[in-house]
């Protein structure tokens, strides 16, 4: 009888998962602190829309270009690491040869077994660049397009978790009724993205459900008991 297979399973798609949590995390908090905080001033639920728009609005923009900034900076990192990791295989090829013996030999291997191994990548500078980023430096080499698809997931997931606590506002007319539902629904919305997002990356999605509610409720209490300080 053949053996079953055995077939790995990993989640690969941690950046973007990343983006999303920062984009849907703020989004639920700060538009929901910011329509609890002017329903105490304001006595028409039109106007919360407004500013709450508003502020999705200029919060995506604002966050979007700071996820595509900080992909650029990543890969400009990278870019210069990489030829600084290629000038010192060409000019001080000895050290870096040490570097790599180095690094073998906290994996437990013995010199004599190290040195085929360096000969090996010295035959192919860019699989000994390759070598050295990954194993020295811990890089890896970010997609091209990162940039670009951090800002839109960032931006996204904002207006999406923003209008999630805005959307009694649309619904009520009277500014205590629309509170009271953004309040009741935006918890909900919380552990359901905690569970969803914790499911995908290996974490017991009640417990990260769980912890999303407890993080985003202090956030959001924060925002909110500040706005109504300052209003």
């Amino acid at each position: 009888m053949p053996a079953t297979p055995h077939i790995e399973k990993h989640f690969t798609a941690t950046a973007t998962v990343r983006d999303i949590v920062i984009g849907m995390a703020d989004g639920l908090t700060v538009p929901f602190a910011l329509a609890a905080g002017l329903s105490g001033a304001l006595s028409s639920s039109a106007l919360v829309v407004t500013a709450g728009v508003a502020e999705i609005a200029a919060g995506s923009i604002a966050m979007g270009l700071g996820g595509y900034l900080a992909a650029k900076t990543d890969r400009e990192h990278y870019v210069a690491e990489r030829m600084r990791e290629l000038r010192e295989t060409e000019h001080i090829p000895e050290k870096e040869a040490e570097e790599v013996a180095e690094i073998f030999r906290s994996y437990g291997l013995r010199d004599e077994h190290i040195a085929p191994l360096i000969d090996s990548l010295q035959a192919n500078p860019s699989r000994w660049v390759d070598f050295m980023m990954r194993f020295e430096l811990g890089l890896e080499e970010p997609d091209p397009s990162r940039a670009r698809l951090s800002a839109w997931t960032i931006a996204l997931s904002y207006v999406i978790g923003g209008l999630i606590p805005l959307l009694p506002y649309m619904v009520f007319h009277e500014v205590a009724t629309a509170l009271w539902w953004s309040v009741a629904v935006t918890p909900v919305a919380l552990f359901v993205f905690g569970y969803v997002k914790s499911g995908l990356t290996g974490v017991p999605p009640w417990r990260g459900g769980i912890q999303t509610v407890l993080v985003g409720g202090l956030a959001a209490a924060a925002a909110f008991g500040i706005a109504r300080l300052l209003g």
